[in-house]
């Protein structure tokens, strides 16, 4: 699974403007956070959809992130994990 390319950070751009809003986050590359200096999220695609890599506790979890629900249940875990 590669890391999502500009193609796909354009179609998860709703869901990207969302965490661009949580000042704890900082995004030094498109699609990639990072919170207190360690990096939290970031993208991936392949053929089967859209995930999201996010950093809960110590251990990273992917979540699906194709669909409009998967996208409200995956922001509903940062909010939690922030």
């Amino acid at each position: 699974m590669k890391h999502a390319g500009p193609t796909a950070l354009d179609a998860l751009a709703d869901l990207i403007a969302s965490l661009r809003e949580r000042s704890e986050l900082k995004e030094p590359r498109p699609g990639v956070f990072y919170r207190k200096g360690k990096a939290f999220l970031h993208f991936h695609e392949d053929a089967s959809g859209f995930f999201a890599d996010l950093r809960v506790s110590a251990a990273w979890e992917r979540f699906r992130v194709s669909r409009e629900d998967e996208r409200a249940t995956f922001l509903s875990t940062v909010e939690r994990s922030l």
